[in-house]
């Protein structure tokens, strides 16, 4: 990461500063975004979640990890995890933040044993991290959702149910603390 210094975790970082990245970053009507439904109520995962701060210890970027369920239609429910919102600063994307938010977040969930990571974005860049949709097509959300948009990044010899419904798991925020 260029110009960044410092990657810690999220709560290094002012909840207020934290907010404000986030209205910048994707607007204030974020959270009526569907996403938003399965973090309600839920703390971040602590050990999954990262802030970027530049070098005049700034907030520049932040990346946000939640406690999810599977429920699958067979009546069974897995546990996986939400990634994101990542958010970078307007004035700092394209300096690589978002690809270091990333890489802490995905070497921390593969050691501490997350099965899988789903997300809400584009394809063609969380593709680089190993998300796809090719595994998500039976899965629903509790809202409007673009099939393709939903991606997942699946643990080596990781199985979750092919159909199902993604709902909050609270409070469940410790299972990868």
């Amino acid at each position: 990461m260029s110009a960044v210094l410092e990657l810690a975790p999220l709560r290094a970082a002012d909840g207020a500063a934290v907010e404000a990245l986030l209205d910048a970053a994707f607007g204030p009507d974020r959270r009526g975004r569907t996403a938003y439904r399965l973090r309600e109520g839920a703390e971040p995962v602590a050990a999954l979640s990262f802030a970027a701060f530049d070098e005049a210890g700034a907030l520049a970027g932040s990346l946000q990890c939640w406690p999810i369920l599977l429920a699958a239609d067979g009546g069974n429910c897995h546990s996986l995890v939400l990634l994101g919102p990542v958010a970078v600063a307007p004035m700092r994307q394209g300096e690589g933040i978002g690809r270091g938010l990333m890489c802490a977040a995905l070497a921390a969930a593969d050691d501490v044993g997350v099965p899988a990571l789903a997300l809400v974005g584009d394809a063609p860049y969380y593709g680089r991290f190993g998300f796809d949709a090719s595994r998500t097509a039976g899965w629903r959300l509790p809202g409007p959702w673009e099939p393709s948009r939903l991606l997942a990044r699946f643990a080596p010899g990781a199985a979750l149910p092919a159909r199902g419904l993604l709902v909050p798991a609270l409070p469940r925020a410790a299972d990868w603390a």
